[in-house]
């Protein structure tokens, strides 16, 4: 994969930076794929109910609305994302079972760890437009990521 530092160079106008701080989890840490996206608070459902789909190398973006008071991914989870094929997920949210997570095949970063489990209501919506770190990610969109961070390119 080309690097996040290559994609800017190469696309200076097009190319966004996610500004936000985010930790690396999974036990893959350069992955890129096409973005689908949820949006949920505090509440993995819709989140687990998606990664149980086939993820055909793409890369959830989850807006959990920056929240640190629960977390919305954990091994379980986690292990569905990998087990189903997505390249990786980033999470505007906590996750948990951290370092079962290091341990997946999947690309996963997140705002932090909290270890109090979500709610399990059912509340979020799926491939709608979700905004943070002063871009918004847009489902069909191309994200990489590496350790230097996370850059979207619209397609």
């Amino acid at each position: 994969m080309t690097s996040t530092a290559d994609i800017l160079d190469a696309h200076p106008v097009e190319a966004r930076v996610c500004e936000l701080v985010l930790h690396q989890f999974g036990g893959v840490n350069v992955f890129s794929g096409l973005i689908s996206t949820v949006r949920c608070h505090e509440d993995n459902v819709v989140l687990k109910r998606h990664l149980g789909e086939p993820g055909e190398g793409r890369v959830l973006v989850v807006d959990g609305g920056g929240s640190r008071r629960t977390a919305v991914l954990g091994d379980m989870v986690g292990g569905l994302a990998a087990a189903n094929g997505w390249a990786g997920i980033v999470l505007n949210a906590c996750v948990r079972d951290s370092a079962e997570l290091r341990r997946l095949d999947v690309g996963i970063k997140a705002i932090g760890t909290c270890p109090r489990p979500s709610e399990k209501e059912g509340v979020g919506e799926i491939d709608v437009p979700v905004e943070f770190g002063g871009i918004v990610f847009e489902p069909g969109a191309m994200l990489y990521s590496d350790d230097d961070g996370v850059v979207v390119v619209d397609r």
